[in-house]
């Protein structure tokens, strides 16, 4: 396809997405600033059930308001490679933007920007002005549909932990890339992450990352959002957000700062899922990143896998 091809050719590539990653083939068009991305919202994650008897958890991030709270994503286009403001704010049933969070994690929102094809990856902590409006300056490199996924607990009592998400459009010269193939090893910037453990749809399983650089291991790790590493896990395909839950904390007199980082993490369904796991050390986060496949419960088809490190470039902080 030629550089004039329209944005017709862009959208049929993303509703492509939405049942597996991006495929193989050659680069389309350029993508034009005054398209807006489509809206998701009418996900509820029901694909998440009914798997072999057991009972999943919820996903996140498939849904744009959830128990009172929107994502009001201000910023809905992008340039790829250019720097711009990322703005949003959250709002409760009344309309107004929430100005009161429970701080996790170190901080009171967690923003989380995807490519649906998994190959970009950016944890951000954005900053929130009075009026509730949050924003943190954005470069994302490629052309193509991004989900922003926040995660955040409001202030209010009994409000529960909440992943909303709302799609991002970047424009420019859109090429598809393939999802990176499962393996077990990762690098990034002169380390070595090693992936033990499995995904299994409806249950709980340990996954443990070993991080060695030079071939010994990291003892030294520093304490990253409350804990020796922060473990993001989204599944290929609708980007469900999973909820992942590390295992101790620094200073609970157990928990050694490397070279194993481990994590308690439950499949919603069987499929392909990406891990990106953010580690400390020497005083800058450096992100990992696996492909790993989660197969039906009970046949014995689920497998820990990673990514190979070229996708690691595309990983910021």
């Amino acid at each position: 396809m030629h550089a004039g091809l329209k944005i017709t050719a862009f959208a049929a590539a993303l509703a492509a997405t939405f049942g597996t990653a991006y495929g193989v083939g050659q680069g389309v068009g350029p993508l034009t600033d005054d398209e807006t991305p489509a809206r998701h919202d009418a996900h509820t994650g029901d694909s998440e059930s009914g798997h072999s008897g057991h009972e999943s958890p919820p996903a996140g991030g498939l849904q744009i308001s959830e128990n009172g709270y929107t994502l009001d994503l201000r910023t809905t286009r992008l340039a790829a490679g250019r720097t711009a403001d990322l703005r949003f704010a959250i709002r409760g049933d009344d309309g107004r933007a929430v100005t009161a969070f429970r701080r996790e994690h170190d901080k009171e929102l967690h923003l989380i920007v995807a490519s649906r094809d998994l190959n970009t990856y950016r944890h951000l902590h954005p900053t929130r002005a009075a009026d509730g409006t949050w924003s943190i300056p954005v470069s994302l490199p490629r052309a193509g549909g991004y989900r922003v996924f926040a995660d955040f607990t409001p202030e209010k009592k009994g409000a529960e932990n909440l992943t909303l998400g709302a799609d991002l459009a970047v424009s420019g010269t859109y090429a598809p890339q393939n999802l990176p193939a499962p393996d077990t090893t990762a690098t990034t910037e002169g380390y070595e992450v090693k992936l033990g453990g499995a995904l299994r749809p409806g249950a709980a399983r340990e996954l443990k990352l070993t991080v060695s650089r030079n071939g010994r291991p990291v003892t030294d790790l520093q304490p990253y959002l409350g804990a020796y590493g922060h473990l993001v896990a989204l599944r290929s395909g609708d980007l469900a957000y999973l909820h992942v839950h590390p295992g101790g904390e620094p200073g609970d007199g157990s928990t050694e700062p490397g070279p194993d980082i481990s994590f308690t993490a439950t499949a919603p369904s069987s499929g392909t899922y990406r891990l990106f796991l953010d580690f400390k050390h020497e005083g800058k986060v450096h992100t990992a990143a696996f492909t790993v496949r989660a197969g039906a419960a009970g046949t014995g088809e689920e497998a820990s896998e990673e990514a190979p490190h070229e996708s690691s470039g595309e990983h910021g902080h």
